[in-house]
């Protein structure tokens, strides 16, 4: 998965296809890619701006104080970070996971996901592992804020494909799992708990 940093990057907008959406005056947004979206939303789009503004051309006005807004000719230039929280709100319903608060990441959005997510956890097989392994593997987006000194990060995990997604952690936790049936003397078949159990079974361990 390729990160989209917030802070680093800037969203390149054709500024007449931007006026065009206001003098319509329905409400519109505008995704990580500068394209203007209109609803019903796509489960992988990234909104960087949604609203139905007022029929005006102060672009500032429209899009509000917490963006930073550049025009250059036939383009509008936007730095977002600082409506960060807002972003949120707007992503959060479509992202796959949430890892956006210092809680860490507790469930995938995508039900196959979540099945495997609950069941690896009865082998130690946690959350933030199991998305490490999808961000190495898979294709999708990190909607992000992340900055080094002082060190912050808050994100929005998009996977483009769930179906790899699933395929993928599958064969990872029935991996884990074999390993530490075999390895482990917490996990010996014969002492398991009936969750441990079931859980085996689900990925085909037992």
């Amino acid at each position: 998965m390729k990160k989209f940093n917030l802070f680093d990057e800037i969203i390149i907008v054709d500024k007449s296809a931007l006026l065009k959406a206001i003098d319509l005056n329905k409400s519109f947004a505008i995704d990580i890619d500068g394209a203007i979206k209109y609803e019903p939303f796509l489960d992988n789009d990234m909104l960087i701006y949604s609203g139905t503004p007022k029929t005006t051309h102060n672009l500032t006005k429209i899009l509000g104080d917490n963006y930073q807004v550049v025009e250059d000719n036939q383009r509008v230039l936007i730095k977002a970070f600082s409506n960060w929280q807002e972003i949120i709100k707007l992503n959060i319903s479509r992202a796959s996971y949430d890892d956006t608060t210092a809680d860490g990441i507790a469930e995938f959005s995508n039900k196959e996901l979540e099945n495997i997510g609950w069941h690896g956890d009865e082998f130690n097989i946690n959350y933030r592992t199991l998305v490490e392994v999808l961000e190495d593997k898979c294709d999708g987006t990190i909607l992000c804020i992340e900055q080094k000194e002082p060190y912050q990060f808050s994100g929005l995990g998009f996977i483009k494909d769930n179906e790899e997604a699933k395929n993928i952690l599958f064969d990872y936790c029935k991996t884990q799992i074999e390993d530490k049936l075999k390895n482990d003397e917490d996990f010996t078949p014969e002492n398991l708990t009936d969750d441990e159990e079931e859980a085996a079974k689900f990925f085909s361990a037992l």
